[in-house]
């Protein structure tokens, strides 16, 4: 019997010898050839694999801020960003409806990407040093400066006039943190949305609004009274869709779609479509949009 027992020890311990030999061997083997283990979960082999298996790119558009992206009287999202977001699922899955619009708010773009409830962000983002901590960018695809709206009664002409006025803002976006950090003497009344910031000016609850200077175009376009101080609160800035940090995959494939479609024109027939009406015939689409991701 002890016997046996012993013969029986002796094989699974060489079993486990050439088991062990094997896995040694694979993995050599793997290194050789040059290929990755699959990690838990992984779907695709990366973030480019598992949007193909899901069938769908799931983007972050604004839906109350044209003429970027916003809801027609038929409830589609359209504008600028977008369109530009439908091209992408179009290029990269086949079909431009194979997109899901995740609607956000300037405060919540960066959350909805760090906590993966978006593949990418476009929503009229500034790049920022900042932010660019937080997120990775892709190459820009327009540029942008902001500026204060005011009403024409309202005597303020220069930014220094803004010293102990209300200045509203939305949350998150890039007059918001330049205001917190570099005007203390301003007092910021901050809504959640683009719709809510806007309304609240024109009630007349703040002496004005600091925003991206095309949404103070298109705006004060359609409502009379209000003009733009001349002054920028900072010099001109890219913005350009986000990705995940470290998410290297999905940003170079834009930055390699964004090129592509330079070769047609596409973001200024986008400009031509959205953007133009409202800054006017004499803009030269070259000073706003950045063709073929370069600046």
């Amino acid at each position: 019997m002890r016997k046996t027992i012993a013969i029986w020890a002796a094989v699974l311990l060489l079993a486990g010898v050439l088991a062990a030999c094997g896995a040694v061997k694979d993995s050599k083997d793997a290194t050789r050839s040059g290929a990755k283990p699959a990690s838990a979960g992984e779907s695709g082999g990366g973030s480019i694999g598992k949007i193909k298996d899901r069938g769908k790119l799931i983007v972050g558009v604004f839906t109350d801020k044209p003429p970027f992206g916003f809801t027609d009287d038929k409830g589609n999202k359209i504008g600028f960003d977008s369109d530009l977001a439908k091209r992408f699922a179009k290029d990269l899955l086949g079909d431009e409806s194979k997109i899901e619009f995740v609607t956000v708010e300037p405060a919540s773009r960066i959350p909805f990407l760090q906590s993966d409830k978006v593949d990418l962000i476009v929503a009229n983002m500034t790049v920022t040093d900042e932010r660019k901590e937080a997120v990775d960018f892709t190459n820009p695809t327009m540029k942008v400066a902001t500026q204060v709206l005011v009403s024409e009664k309202s005597g303020l002409k220069t930014l220094a006039d803004l010293k102990g006025k209300k200045i509203i803002v939305t949350k998150g976006t890039t007059a918001d943190l330049f205001l917190t950090k570099n005007r203390p003497d301003v007092e910021l009344v901050k809504y959640e949305r683009n719709t809510e910031s806007l309304q609240a000016l024109k009630d007349g609850r703040g002496d004005g609004y600091a925003q991206d200077n095309f949404v103070l175009f298109a705006w004060s376009r359609q409502n009379p009274g209000f003009t733009l101080i001349p002054e920028k609160l900072e010099k001109e800035a890219p913005i350009a869709p986000a990705v995940k940090k470290g998410n290297t995959e999905l940003r170079d494939w834009v930055n390699k779609e964004l090129e592509t479609l330079g070769q047609e024109k596409f973001l200024l027939k986008l400009y031509n479509t959205y953007v133009k009406e409202e800054l006017g015939a004499s803009t030269d689409p070259n000073d706003v949009i950045t063709e073929g991701g370069k600046l």
